[in-house]
């Protein structure tokens, strides 16, 4: 059942109500200029976008879905690699706040003649925009164009390194149908190697009191991954014994330049979630994925269509949670300290 309360420590920004909570919860105070990553943020940080979030969802499902809130602030989403669904998610969150929107095709630009990516930097930071939405293949990219920029940065997947606003849209996602995150156990299973949506959601959910698990085969298992305090599992039934949640991953075989696995065939059959697997894990447990899904690979149709699942409903939050952040990092920018 999808929650309805709202947890404290949350301004009515979106709204516009200032009952006397919400003037209270006006002394929470975001210590971030940028958006960086998952490692860094506090549990009040996260739990302050996740309320954030929690309003904007209901901007979200009204009929007049735009605010004033953004009005006359500069938006530019800079993706070097393609992602139709994060980029699209982004620009809606933007719009919807009443931001100017700027998308950047990096394909017609002078990064494909040559130009480097600070050099990149320094030509956005010329036109002054407020926040810089950024995805690139090489860990690390969005922390450097933080360095060079004015405005504040968000990091919309850096290499195999992090994807923060993706693991808060999970996160917002579990909370509304569990009710909290403390406690819970979540199974995140497949490509745990090549994912930074693995790494990022490793991270929240211990931040906020999870019990967290992988499940993949040894050679999609990255070196360390035992010091993350996860507990490690090679086997999917053993993985999702009483499972409160069921975390799929894309198999990134764009990334895979060796034999990681024998054979889609065989990766499904020992690590696709099927109904028959699923049944290990709780019987309320959810089904996720980060999208885009490889159906008959990763996961089979029967679940990730089945009513276990909550797919479209992260689609939906991750919307609510870019808007969290925009607000976040632009509207309060002149308050105090931010780092």
């Amino acid at each position: 059942m999808e929650r309805t309360d709202q947890h404290s420590g949350v301004p009515g920004i979106f709204t516009g109500k200032c009952g006397a909570r919400q003037e209270a919860n006006r002394m929470v105070f975001f210590p971030h200029r940028h958006l960086l990553g998952i490692k860094g943020l506090s549990h009040q940080d996260i739990t302050l976008l996740l309320d954030k979030a929690d309003e904007a969802v209901k901007i979200s499902r009204q009929r007049e879905k735009k605010t004033s809130t953004l009005r006359g602030l500069t938006q530019i989403n800079l993706f070097f690699e393609a992602s139709t669904r994060t980029q699209s998610s982004f620009e809606l969150a933007g719009k919807r706040l009443g931001a100017d929107v700027m998308n950047m095709s990096v394909g017609n630009s002078s990064v494909k003649k040559g130009e480097t990516l600070i050099d990149t930097a320094m030509t956005l930071n010329a036109m002054r925009p407020d926040v810089l939405v950024v995805r690139h293949s090489s860990a690390g990219a969005a922390a450097l164009l933080a360095q060079k920029v004015a405005c504040s940065v968000v990091n919309a997947g850096d290499g195999q390194h992090e994807h923060p606003t993706q693991a808060l849209l999970d996160a917002l996602t579990i909370r509304r149908a569990k009710g909290e995150l403390s406690g819970i156990t979540v199974a995140i299973c497949g490509d745990v190697l090549h994912s930074r949506v693995a790494r990022s959601n490793i991270i929240l959910l211990n931040q906020m009191g999870a019990r967290v698990r992988v499940v993949a085969p040894a050679t999609l298992l990255p070196s360390g991954i035992r010091d993350m305090s996860v507990e490690v599992f090679n086997d999917m039934k053993e993985g999702l014994k009483n499972a409160d949640v069921v975390m799929m991953l894309r198999l990134q075989r764009e990334r895979m330049s060796g034999s990681f696995v024998p054979s889609v065939r065989e990766y499904f059959h020992y690590y696709g979630l099927d109904a028959e697997k699923l049944k290990a894990a709780k019987e309320d447990a959810l089904v996720m994925h980060p999208g885009p899904m490889n159906r008959g690979v990763e996961i089979a149709s029967e679940v990730a269509d089945g009513p276990q699942s909550v797919i479209e409903s992260q689609v939906e939050m991750g919307v609510a949670v870019r808007m969290a952040v925009m607000e976040t990092l632009l509207v309060s920018q002149n308050q105090g300290e931010r780092v």
